[in-house]
């Protein structure tokens, strides 16, 4: 993996931690954005030292993902089985889930196949494989109407 492939994947995976902080605080987005710039991203947190991400793209998911939440949400729980929401999914997972779309929606540069396997890792960093192949299966079917 090259370093600008491994910056976008610390990025994605910065935006889904960033995301999850919005939703669970309330921070407002540029204090969000301050905060991961100075403090999070490419850091050393407890002995381990991050890769460093590339900040514009870690904003464009970021603010893309908070200023198209409700076109967004709506494309997710169209593939949602019958009798689930959004709500049922738990927060890592939504942001998860949100994140994906957004590139999907907003990021016609990025590959189907790259942003779905890039979201599927960061699915591996919260979860075990059975949540990962989810991601897979919606981001999937989220592309087959975002990417025509």
């Amino acid at each position: 993996m090259n370093q600008r492939s491994r910056s976008r994947s610390a990025a994605r995976l910065g935006a889904v931690q960033a995301l999850y902080q919005m939703e669970m605080e309330g921070t407002p987005l540029p204090t969000l954005l301050h905060e991961f710039h100075q403090h999070r991203l490419g850091a050393t947190i407890e002995d381990v030292t991050y890769t460093q991400a590339e900040e514009g793209f870690f904003d464009d998911v970021v603010a893309g993902v908070d200023a198209r939440r409700e076109e967004i949400d709506g494309l997710i729980a169209e593939k949602l089985s019958t009798g689930w929401s959004l709500d049922r999914l738990d927060r890592p997972m939504r942001q998860i889930l949100r994140a994906g779309t957004y590139e999907l929606l907003a990021r016609k540069d990025v590959a189907v196949a790259t942003v779905i396997s890039e979201y599927v890792d960061v699915a591996h960093a919260f979860y075990d494989k059975r949540e990962a192949g989810f991601v897979n299966g919606l981001l999937d079917a989220v592309a087959k109407g975002a990417r025509v």
